[in-house]
């Protein structure tokens, strides 16, 4: 894979949702198709859906400021409530323009054109949507992973398209084509929500993952000597930032200077797999004399 960064995947992956927004406008425009035209209002949301996360991307990877002290990070998560808006607009737009050619069917002309110009624009979107899923793999980024299920969902709905689209000129039933319009929405607004679900569950401070939280764990039970005991471990997941809280709790007779020598060790060692960590530093017994 080549090695992109996050704001470098998201201009490939506008550049390429106005090259497919061209070539399914033109499939549709050949064939009149209101199969074909879901599929290009889709391209249009995943323009501005590729347009709006590479505007909050830039904002996230802004550094920490005395207005926002731990970072911009969550701003990848807007990226992904604008996608689901936008999805729910172009479902009701596909849904008003297939209920119309339900009630008043056409027939489709310059299928096979419309269908290369289409299948085309699917391949593109395959091959972005691996490059954006594998990002946002590597970088730990929601808005890479968002856009890439998008586009991934966009390429099974073109299929649905082009299935219906032949149906309806195979069997010269011309209300197949709006139907299948019609399912395309019903699949559009579900993706929808649930892009949506995952971005407000974003902005909810949700708890790191499992596999990251036992390697946080793992490192702090190597470092404590036997006396000294980690407790209360809090930890909370912001984008592409991930943080932990955690109380410290060490024997009465130890100094401050020992105390904070091993709360520094652990916040270095998580750092190095991306945990920005604050220790609390707790006496074992609340009447021990700690001395500095």
């Amino acid at each position: 894979m080549l090695n992109l960064r996050p704001r470098q995947l998201l201009l490939v992956s506008l550049l390429a949702g106005f090259l497919t927004m061209a070539l399914k406008s033109l499939a549709w425009y050949l064939t009149d198709s209101v199969g074909f035209l879901s599929d290009a209002l889709e391209s249009l949301v995943n323009v501005a859906g590729a347009g709006f996360a590479l505007w909050m991307v830039t904002i996230a990877r802004r550094p920490a400021d005395d207005g926002h002290p731990f970072g911009h990070s969550k701003a990848e998560y807007f990226s992904a409530a604008f996608e689901g808006g936008m999805i729910f607009l172009a479902a009701l737009a596909i849904l008003f323009s297939a209920g119309e050619r339900l009630l008043n069917p056409q027939s489709i002309q310059a299928l096979g054109i419309g269908t290369l110009l289409t299948a085309l624009a699917s391949l593109i979107n395959l091959a972005v949507a691996m490059l954006l899923l594998r990002g946002g793999k590597d970088w730990h980024s929601p808005a890479l992973e968002g856009d890439g299920k998008h586009l991934l969902t966009d390429v099974w709905t073109t299929a649905g398209v082009v299935l219906g689209v032949a149906l309806a000129v195979i069997f010269e039933q011309n209300w197949l084509d709006p139907l299948v319009a019609i399912l395309v929405a019903l699949h559009i607004l579900l993706e929808g929500s649930r892009i949506l679900r995952n971005a407000i569950n974003g902005l909810m401070d949700p708890a790191l993952p499992a596999e990251q939280l036992m390697a946080l764990i793992q490192i702090l039970d190597n470092i404590a000597p036997q006396q000294v005991q980690f407790a209360n471990i809090r930890t909370r997941a912001a984008a592409t930032q991930a943080f932990a809280l955690v109380d410290l709790r060490v024997p009465g007779d130890w100094t401050i200077a020992q105390a904070h020598q091993l709360a520094d060790q652990a916040e270095q060692q998580l750092a190095l797999i991306g945990i920005q960590l604050t220790v609390h530093l707790e006496p074992d017994s609340q009447t021990a004399d700690v001395r500095s």
